[in-house]
């Protein structure tokens, strides 16, 4: 059971740690993330397998149309929509069809990015602990905050950054990659547009640092 004050890890560690594809994929998620180190990834990959858990015992039943397993469903599906995992027409089923990514991208630090409040994936993980994004009026200092589906229309820069400023160096920045990035009339595919994310990714490592937002001491 374990002392009461000192909880356990919520995530469980690989059971081989030399397979080298996994490290490959790893590092690769890793990289497109922006994650600090691979225990985001395991906490990911273990909450997905939760979520797969559930999901399987309630597949198995023979009958989930009405009584207890009817209502265990419908929490779950709801929950998951609520934390913007699956779409609100989704079954079931679509739960096994979920990756860690899913869940990664829905940290405070990836819907940032994808808000395009930061250039790159390690700028708004920089941003999010320098304070310098809040939710609501709620500031969050939390890269891996999991942001809900009824909080992602409230992530905006915090009242009193500096980024506010729509001539600041950063914005600019932003403003650049953005147009930087030309996309064609034709719809694409999710592959191609995660492949664009990741060359606009690479291409802003030397955008300047939420460093810059923050006056020095004594006017200095």
């Amino acid at each position: 059971m374990g002392h009461p004050k000192f909880a356990r890890p919520k995530y469980d560690t690989p059971p081989h740690p030399w397979k080298a594809d996994r490290i490959e994929e790893e590092h690769a998620i890793r990289n497109n993330h922006g994650l600090k180190n691979m225990t985001e990834i395991w906490k990911a990959k273990s909450q997905l397998r939760r979520h797969r858990r559930q999901a399987m015992k309630l597949i198995g039943r023979v009958d989930t149309s009405e009584g207890h397993f009817a209502r265990e469903k419908e929490d779950l599906l709801r929950s998951l929509h609520s934390k913007g995992l699956i779409g609100s027409d989704a079954i079931i089923d679509d739960i096994l069809s979920l990756s860690a990514e899913d869940i990664l991208n829905r940290r405070l630090q990836a819907q940032v990015y994808y808000k395009g409040l930061a250039c790159s994936m390690k700028q708004a993980r920089q941003l999010v602990t320098h304070g310098q994004i809040c939710i609501g009026e709620q500031k969050v200092t939390v890269p891996s905050y999991p942001v809900s589906r009824d909080e992602e229309e409230h992530i905006r820069y915090h009242p009193r950054s500096n980024l506010n400023d729509e001539n600041h160096i950063i914005r600019q920045t932003i403003l650049g990659v953005r147009e930087s990035a030309e996309y064609g009339e034709e719809e694409v595919d999710p592959e191609f547009n995660q492949n664009e994310a990741t060359a606009v990714n690479d291409a802003a490592t030397d955008a300047p640092k939420a460093e810059d937002t923050i006056p020095e001491e004594g006017g200095q």
